[in-house]
């Protein structure tokens, strides 16, 4: 069976740090795209940062570019968001997916809160 389960949100002060992972069972990630999304309340999805297959090439969202690092490590199956200067509008749930193809797989997401 397919998972991917997210962990390491909570509550941290505007400037703070945090480091989301993503782990995935039941598939290989090696040949999947792996992305990070959030959604904060009343607002759409939006995509945070994503990372290719072997190559690792990496893209973020503008808000985010400078500030978040993706990370991944096929030979443990896991993801990570390395998030640093956080500020309040940062304040939403992740969510991790893995991408290949017609098929996406989603996790059941992460609060991370950021309070001023």
């Amino acid at each position: 069976q397919v998972h991917l389960v997210e962990s390491g949100g909570g509550l941290v002060q505007s400037g703070g740090s945090l480091r989301l992972s993503c782990a995935a069972s039941g598939f290989s990630i090696n040949t999947y795209t792996m992305k990070w999304y959030r959604q904060a309340p009343g607002k759409d999805r939006e995509l945070v940062a994503m990372i290719t297959t072997t190559s690792g090439l990496t893209e973020y969202g503008d808000s985010m570019r400078g500030r978040f690092t993706i990370s991944r490590d096929n030979t443990k199956n896991t993801m990570w968001l390395q998030m640093s200067s956080l500020k309040p509008e940062d304040t939403a749930v992740y969510y991790c997916s893995a991408e290949r193809g017609p098929f996406t797989y989603w996790g059941q997401g992460t609060q991370v809160t950021v309070s001023s």
